[in-house]
């Protein structure tokens, strides 16, 4: 392929898989189904996991797509499913369904590339075989979906534009935070390569722990949040975030790597925070808003950033272009601020 062509490949997974969950989390809203969340991870798996036997560049973008489709259908129904009739400890739990993604996707690329070694780009479809059975598994257990399935209501945008302002400082806040997050994920191998003269197997393992860092953030978040309210686990998130992030960037050696992976540590506390706000706000269209706090905020944030940090780069150095990004979370600091009081 060409560098074209994978470009083209990554924003069609960015946009299936992320983008596009509002409107997943508007039918699963609608269509009360358990469809949704248990067929979705026999999607994603086998299209994804195919992707090396595919004939050429136009199946592999169907197949993208395909497998994109899965990840965005299962989130938003998924997320509302989790806390869906608990009444205490509710950060808890979105914690322990998030940091799972999140984990999931820090092994991810070792987990293929294993695959990959192992058996050869023409068996990688053996990395479906898990979410085969997790499908199977959700389509025996996971009971209906709350709500009368053969309702076709049409959808209420009453309970969301009552809350629109809350609502819409929330987006803001996971856009910023994605913002950083999702470009720290794109070029932190780069980086490490170019400037830091890392091998990129070494580059490959910080990127991992700065992942599994940002999945235990989330863990601690959630029950941070419990025991002392959203708004202040942003707040916390935020400002303390900062420091350790610019310690990555103007030091070198451990010390370095550790504030990295603890300024994603913290940064990464508001992942359910925001999810389960934004729930309370509005526990009818549940999916929706999860939809518009995950996967959609994420993917506009890459959509947008990855891109301009690429073209900011080649003109002011990839250091200082992902320096700068240290001060975003002081901007989602001063807009947490506008955030009602739980």
């Amino acid at each position: 392929m060409t560098l074209t062509e994978a470009g083209i490949l990554g924003g069609a997974l960015i946009f299936s898989s992320s983008v596009m969950q509002p409107l997943y989390g508007f039918l699963s809203d609608r269509f009360r189904t358990k469809l949704f969340a248990a067929l979705s991870p026999a999607v994603a798996g086998v299209f994804i996991s195919t992707l090396g036997i595919a004939p050429n560049f136009k199946w592999l973008l169907v197949m993208v797509l395909a497998g994109g489709a899965g990840t965005a259908a299962f989130h938003p129904q998924a997320s509302s499913r989790v806390t869906y009739g608990v009444k205490t400890n509710r950060g808890a739990w979105m914690a322990a369904f998030i940091s799972a993604g999140t984990l999931g996707a820090a092994l991810g690329p070792t987990y293929f590339s294993t695959i990959a070694t192992r058996l050869g780009l023409d068996h990688t479809w053996v990395a479906a075989v898990p979410g085969v059975l997790v499908s199977m598994f959700l389509l025996i257990t996971l009971p209906d979906a709350p709500g009368d399935p053969n309702s076709r209501e049409r959808f209420d945008w009453a309970p969301l534009k009552s809350v629109a302002r809350p609502l819409t400082i929330l987006y803001l806040l996971v856009f910023l935070r994605s913002a950083v997050q999702v470009s720290f994920t794109q070029f932190l191998p780069l980086y490490l390569n170019l400037e830091r003269g890392y091998t990129p197997a070494k580059a490959s393992y910080i990127l991992t722990a700065y992942l599994a860092a940002g999945a235990l953030g989330g863990f601690l978040g959630g029950h941070l949040a419990d025991r002392f309210g959203g708004r202040n686990v942003i707040l916390i998130s935020m400002i303390a975030s900062v420091p350790f992030l610019a310690l990555f960037f103007w030091t070198r050696g451990v010390l370095s790597i550790a504030g990295l992976c603890l300024g994603g540590l913290i940064l990464l506390f508001t992942i359910p925070v925001n999810v389960l706000m934004a729930q309370e706000l509005a526990p009818s269209q549940s999916g929706t808003v999860s939809a518009l706090m995950m996967g959609f905020a994420w993917g506009m944030a890459g959509m947008v950033f990855i891109p301009l940090i690429g073209v900011l780069a080649d003109s002011f150095t990839l250091h200082r272009v992902l320096a700068s990004l240290t001060v975003v979370p002081l901007i989602g600091f001063l807009l947490t601020m506008k955030l009602e009081k739980a």
